[in-house]
């Protein structure tokens, strides 16, 4: 390899003296246009990190000359939100949530708002729109264990559902027959044939006419001499094909034997009040509000 640096013939160009093979490299000037480009670069960075928040230092960082970052503008922003929202919220706090979903006005405002406070809050247990999952009740239907009216809704949503943290929560608590041994196992598979009775589903008569004493002794105090459910209490209507955690055979003898016990947040102190407001309009809209 030669390294001689000597003009090219043909172009006119000096050559950088590296020679392989009897080809030799040229060394070509940048185009002026490019050499510009980049010195702009060179000074439009050193002007950024004069004027923004660059590097950082021993303890803090390089705030700049501006004092602007994206979360100044983020509050700026949230800020600007907040007061364009501010009557709104204002109105909200004057009235119940009956009277808020007479008034147009603040219902519209009400559904835009409880929307979003339900998708960041509610949907990972409810479902998009409130369409439920096993162990999480649907809201879309008409079937509410501790009340579907504004008022109902408005106090679950503050108390929340076994939310021991909230001395006033939603509470009451199923017996677990098997595994604490209330029922014999034959008391509950006859109690079982019972209860699928009420949709035709028992597949032994004479096991559900015995389970009607065993409901009657042990279960009618909660969900009622018809098995539809008493709202006060939490307890469920049986009556009908909506099951929370599944209807089949194996699964009620599951949740008679050892009981279930969902729980739901208290919203309150974790949502200010109107947020709440918005948010019981908007799950009584959903479809099974009372």
């Amino acid at each position: 390899m030669s390294t001689k640096v000597e003009k090219d013939q043909v172009s006119g160009t000096d050559t950088t003296g590296h020679e392989w093979d009897g080809i030799k490299e040229l060394n070509t000037p940048l185009p002026s246009w490019w050499v510009y480009v980049f010195w702009i670069t060179v000074i439009w960075s050193v002007g950024y990190w004069v004027v923004y928040p660059s590097w950082p230092t021993a303890n803090d960082y390089l705030k700049g000359m501006f004092g602007t970052t994206n979360r100044t503008e983020l509050h700026e922003t949230m800020a600007s939100v907040a007061a364009e929202r501010a009557p709104y919220m204002e109105r909200l706090a004057a009235l119940d949530v009956s009277e808020i979903a007479n008034d147009s006005e603040l219902l519209n405002f009400s559904m835009a708002g409880g929307k979003a406070v339900f998708a960041d809050n509610c949907a990972p247990c409810h479902g998009t729109g409130g369409s439920g999952n096993p162990g999480f009740p649907s809201l879309q239907d008409d079937a509410w264990l501790w009340g579907g009216t504004l008022d109902a809704i408005n106090q679950t949503l503050h108390v929340g559902v076994r939310w021991d943290a909230n001395e006033d929560t939603r509470f009451n608590d199923m017996p677990a027959f098997g595994r604490d041994e209330l029922l014999e196992r034959d008391q509950i598979e006859d109690v079982v044939q019972y209860v699928l009775s009420f949709t035709d589903r028992a597949t032994d008569a004479a096991a559900a006419d015995r389970g009607a004493v065993v409901f009657e002794e042990n279960c009618a105090s909660c969900h009622g001499d018809d098995a539809k459910g008493i709202q006060d209490l939490g307890a469920p209507n049986l009556t009908d094909a909506i099951w929370l955690y599944g209807g089949s055979k194996e699964t009620i003898t599951e949740t008679v034997m050892n009981s279930r016990r969902g729980v739901m947040p208290a919203w309150e102190g974790r949502l200010d009040e109107e947020t709440i407001k918005m948010l019981t309009v908007y799950v009584h809209s959903l479809g099974g509000g009372q």
